[in-house]
């Protein structure tokens, strides 16, 4: 496996050393627009800096492509890299439209390439663990799921991309919000209908929310929340799923998100309440695990856990929740 990374911000950082630490996998390449960061985060990890992404991608030593810009460039770089016959693990969100979300799909159809969608949280072990313990049934039908997610925004954040309406494909809601969307669809299937109400009080000098809060009602009757923040001031991620048996809540993500953890209980209407607790120590090893999962996929020429469609339905969601603030309405994510 012999991979490209298209960008050299944050998640070049984390995704370059879960490929490095791999046996059989090389980095070859980054290549980004600002070639001193490319060259910067190429002497770190070993490998080549370019400022050209177009010929990183058509390559003939490269195999696999990480799409790791902000979203304006998702679908053109992923689209030609797959072109070029490369697999493609591209940054969450997807892209900024279903248009576009739709064109890498097909383009992954037609070339017979793997596109999958960065999820790294997926792979966090509490949350592979709650999966794993509601696919045996230990939960129950589900009822419901909640989550909070939460990062302290930084002085000078008006002049990241990420407050660039050009670049990015929309506030915090999507950016953060979107693998809490991602994981309500995994635990609990298909969205119905979405409600969302944004805000943007403290950093009013860029042009998107600060600040989401969204209510959704899935085609099983399940229900969920989410609230995700850029004001939290102290990080923070709770994500909790309730059954008929039981219930699974995850607290934190490791390093700044504190201790990962997954509570484990079961509906017991006379007992003591008491839960399962365990605690995941150490470094985050989400990314190194979604890293081998795709790999596992190109070597088995299968879909890999959080593919393409994964990617445009999340999309599809935080799309109809920005439609719902606006309106202020429910809005189907389907009729979208």
């Amino acid at each position: 496996m012999r991979v490209a990374i298209i960008g050299a911000g944050l998640q070049c950082r984390r995704r370059g050393p879960a490929v490095r630490e791999e046996p059989g996998a090389t980095l070859v390449t980054i290549a980004s627009e600002h070639l001193e960061h490319a060259e910067a985060a190429a002497r770190q990890m070993g490998c080549e800096a370019s400022p050209d992404w177009q010929r990183a991608v058509t390559r003939n030593d490269v195999d696999v492509v990480f799409v790791c810009t902000p979203p304006h460039a998702h679908s053109e770089i992923s689209i030609a890299a797959m072109r070029a016959g490369k697999h493609v693990l591209c940054e969450k969100p997807l892209c900024r439209s279903l248009d576009e979300a739709e064109a890498m799909i097909a383009t992954a159809r037609e070339t017979g390439r793997i596109l999958k969608c960065g999820f790294n949280h997926r792979h966090h072990p509490a949350v592979q663990e709650a999966k794993r313990r509601m696919e045996l049934g230990e939960l129950g039908k589900p009822i419901f799921a909640r989550c909070r997610y939460g990062i302290c925004g930084r002085p000078g954040y008006e002049k990241e991309w990420r407050a660039d309406p050009n670049q990015a494909a929309g506030g915090q809601f999507i950016e953060q919000g979107t693998h809490a969307l991602d994981l309500f669809r995994w635990f609990l299937g298909e969205v119905e209908e979405i409600a969302c109400v944004t805000s943007s009080v403290y950093f009013t000098n860029q042009p998107f929310e600060d600040n989401g809060m969204a209510i959704l009602r899935m085609k099983s009757g399940a229900t969920a929340s989410l609230h995700t923040s850029f004001t939290e001031w102290q990080n923070q991620f709770s994500f909790e799923v309730f059954g008929e048996d039981g219930y699974a809540k995850i607290e934190g993500l490791g390093a700044s998100y504190g201790l990962e953890t997954l509570s484990l209980g079961r509906r017991d209407f006379s007992g003591p309440f008491q839960d399962q607790v365990i605690q995941y120590r150490g470094n985050d090893i989400s990314w190194r695990d979604e890293w081998r999962e795709f790999a596992a996929a190109i070597r088995g020429n299968r879909e890999p856990i959080g593919n393409g469609h994964d990617g445009r339905e999340a999309l599809r969601i935080a799309l109809a929740a920005y439609a719902s603030d606006k309106r202020r309405q429910f809005v189907a994510p389907g009729a979208l």
